[in-house]
């Protein structure tokens, strides 16, 4: 996959806002501060395409980026701590639900951990629901260059314990600073498209 063209859509702040799109849809979601808005700008290949930002909770609402007119891609708010009032947090997880039970346009989804530690308890519950709806879902684990190359398998071992995923369940080590991971996300954005071309 070659993404030439991404572009800023639509801030949606409730579900019922959600655009009416004829294309597919891949959600992305994690923690906030996970660099989730790095990855996202690594693969479409522009610095500012997504807000990053040092204070967790920047993003409050689903994002949406048109991706060569071909696909949506879907920024969710982050998960886990925010520094932002209950109320908020409250409204942001409604938004988040209501999207991947019953937007119809959901492929599947990139989650988005920090290979530098153990999962969440939220990334847990995040990947039990991912397992649970039958969704399709990658697991990307964010700033691996900041760990050693020995590490790696150890840290490897933990993430599969601890969200209790199947060799056969994709996943990826990703950096958004050297490009690592990059072409593991586009055959999977590539793979997902193809299974709805193939069902229309």
């Amino acid at each position: 996959m070659q993404i030439t063209n991404a572009k800023f859509y639509k801030s949606v702040f409730k579900f019922e806002e959600c655009p009416q799109l004829r294309q597919p849809e891949v959600a992305f979601s994690g923690r906030s501060n996970v660099g989730k808005s790095s990855l996202i700008n690594r693969i479409t290949r522009q610095n500012k395409l997504a807000r990053t930002s040092n204070t967790p909770g920047r993003t409050q609402s689903l994002n949406y980026y048109n991706i060569d007119d071909k696909f949506y891609l879907v920024d969710l708010p982050g998960y886990g701590f925010a520094n932002v009032p209950k109320k908020v947090k409250e409204e942001w997880a409604e938004l988040i639900d209501a999207y991947l039970h019953y937007r119809e346009n959901l492929l599947g989804i990139v989650q988005i951990i920090d290979a530098r530690h153990k999962p969440t308890k939220d990334d847990k519950m995040m990947v039990e629901w991912l397992k649970a709806s039958g969704l399709s879902f990658l697991i990307a684990a964010t700033k691996v260059d900041k760990i050693s190359n020995n590490k790696r398998a150890k840290q490897k071992k933990v993430i599969y314990k601890e969200l209790r995923l199947d060799k056969i369940d994709n996943f990826v080590f990703f950096s958004a600073a050297t490009g690592e991971g990059t072409k593991v996300v586009y055959n999977y954005l590539e793979d997902l498209l193809e299974m709805t071309s193939d069902r229309s």
